[in-house]
């Protein structure tokens, strides 16, 4: 995802400096980047951290002073260790000890049967450097997240990366659900019946498509329309419904805007 978001300044050319400015100005004293209420969050941290990367700017210096006070991760959840160790891997500085430590911890809290924790356990155990040789994914995983009484554009698209990078079999018509929730209006909807489109679903079904290698150029300019009614001026809103930026939505519209270069 960071490889195709550092394309992004290609479509926001001059943007891109007050989006640089706005993720380091979401940076606490204690080094931690902040939440929506303006506490330092290490959820957050990971998408400033993010994108600070792929608009090729340096860290605040107090970053790792941070990510130190979280020790060895214990009392973390499995989404907070996994975000653990992709700062420290952002960092490129991820202690030995502690990257056992973390390989340990996740595969204790690892819920096989959950799509979004087998994403982020592959993403962390990559990140650490100890990815599993075989990482079966669970016949109830695919069973929720391809039911289409319960199926969301992100949690489809992570199955459909997961089993991209798993070189396992991709289910026929993952493709054509998911380019079926583009938006009249640009960008993507979350499920079937959702009436709006946000930026997450968005950014996380470009990503999947274009892994597959499917074409979606003929989305490209009413998408790009869609993520422009989102920017502020220096960052980026979720959705039209939505008038507050965060770290995590305006580095989806990098990821979005990464993806729509190419096509």
């Amino acid at each position: 995802m960071l490889q195709v978001a550092r394309l992004a300044p290609n479509l926001l050319q001059e943007a891109s400096s007050p989006v640089a400015e706005y993720f380091l100005s979401q940076f606490n004293d204690d080094g931690g980047a902040a939440d929506r209420a303006g506490q330092t969050d290490l959820y957050y941290t990971v998408f400033a951290l993010e994108g600070l990367i792929a608009l090729r700017q340096k860290f605040p210096p107090q970053v790792r002073a941070y990510l130190e006070g979280f020790g060895d991760g214990d009392g973390l959840d499995l989404v907070h260790l996994c975000c653990l160790a992709r700062c420290w891997a952002d960092l490129k500085q991820t202690p030995p000890a502690l990257a056992d430590h973390l390989v340990t911890q996740i595969h204790e809290l690892w819920d096989h049967d959950n799509v979004y924790h087998c994403f982020l356990a592959w993403g962390a155990l990559q990140d650490l450097g100890q990815a599993p040789e075989q990482f079966p994914l669970s016949e109830t995983v695919l069973q929720t997240t391809l039911n289409p009484l319960a199926r969301t554009t992100p949690t489809t698209a992570a199955t459909v990366a997961l089993l991209r990078h798993l070189h396992a079999p991709v289910p026929p018509d993952a493709v054509d659900w998911l380019l079926a929730r583009a938006h009249p209006e640009g960008g993507f909807t979350a499920t079937e019946g959702t009436p709006m489109p946000d930026l997450l679903s968005t950014a996380t079904a470009l990503h999947a498509l274009s892994g597959q290698k499917a074409a979606f150029g003929h989305l490209k300019e009413p998408t790009l329309d869609f993520i422009d009614t989102l920017w502020t001026g220096r960052a980026f809103c979720g959705t039209w419904a939505d008038d507050e930026p965060d770290c995590e939505y305006t580095y989806y519209a990098l990821l979005a805007m990464g993806h729509l270069s190419l096509a």
